[in-house]
């Protein structure tokens, strides 16, 4: 059975399934489908989130320290800022659509970061060594804007130069369908299009005006959800816990490559690893 289609501002409480059927996504334009169920869920969770993501994932801190001393790159959707740290011989501007994420991974006054969509970056075009994007593009609601998205990291990198310099690289992360021997245990024939949820345990949900200053402010007026804030932000209206619904690509195998190709890029490397494709890719000469 299809549970109904929850929002940022009305999450669903207490929900009984991992994952729903996305059957609301037609209706919307993506870009405001993705405001309630991706942007507005991430400012409201931000600091639990935070507090779970601490730990690099072993694709991505292999591809950090294997960027030559010096480089300067991209982190698309750095979330709060824990890879920014990885190699220290590098230079990394983390971006993310979450203001409240981007001042978690700001107060660690280790590299920049800026507010920012993956789809309309503020960086100049070709500029960039590396960039990475990790578990970002499965949030975007179309093929169209996932391609989008890719080509707009690729314009960012370097290109390939006259005096047989190496062009930029991106790694690109996402989530699998294929994740069969996970506790998910989604696989092959499954719906790719779902919904996530994000259980926001009490201890967050029940921060005082003071913690949610120094962790991450709520929006303004209009973006709270049914458990959070009142609108003068000073007390909590309840302490049960709330369950946001974030949407997702499943991504399938070679669905990753596609896109990238779609998007104008070029393939180095491509692989599987703990429920995640992934891929190396450039910029086409």
């Amino acid at each position: 059975m299809t549970a109904p289609i929850p929002s940022a501002t009305n999450p669903i409480t207490h929900a009984s399934a991992e994952s729903t059927s996305n059957s609301g996504l037609d209706s919307k334009s993506p870009d405001i489908y993705e405001a309630e169920h991706v942007h507005r869920v991430y400012q409201q969770i931000a600091p639990h989130f935070s507090a779970t993501r601490f730990k690099p994932w072993p694709v991505v801190d292999r591809f950090l320290k294997e960027r030559p001393p010096g480089s300067v790159g991209l982190d698309v959707g750095c979330g709060n800022g824990k890879y920014l740290t990885v190699n220290p011989d590098i230079y990394i501007i983390g971006s993310d659509r979450s203001s409240n994420l981007i001042r978690i991974a700001y107060d660690r006054k280790v590299q920049d970061s800026v507010v920012a969509d993956a789809i309309d970056l503020p960086h100049p075009d070709g500029r960039f060594d590396f960039a990475f994007s990790i578990a970002v593009i499965h949030h975007f609601s179309s093929p169209d804007r996932r391609a989008l998205a890719i080509k707009t990291i690729l314009r960012t990198l370097r290109g390939p130069s006259t005096q047989n310099e190496q062009a930029g690289k991106a790694l690109i992360v996402v989530w699998a369908l294929e994740q069969k021997n996970s506790r998910r245990g989604w696989g092959e024939g499954d719906q790719q299009d779902i919904f996530v949820p994000w259980v926001l345990s009490k201890q967050y949900s029940t921060l005082s005006p003071n913690k949610l200053q120094e962790g991450c402010k709520m929006e303004p007026k209009g973006m709270e959800g049914t458990d959070a804030l009142t609108d003068g932000g000073a007390q909590v209206e309840t302490k049960k816990e709330v369950t946001y619904q974030r949407y997702y690509h499943l991504y399938r195998k070679g669905e990753l490559e596609s896109d990238i190709i779609a998007a104008g890029g070029v393939i180095h490397e491509s692989g599987y690893e703990k429920d995640n494709w992934w891929a190396i890719c450039g910029p086409s000469a």
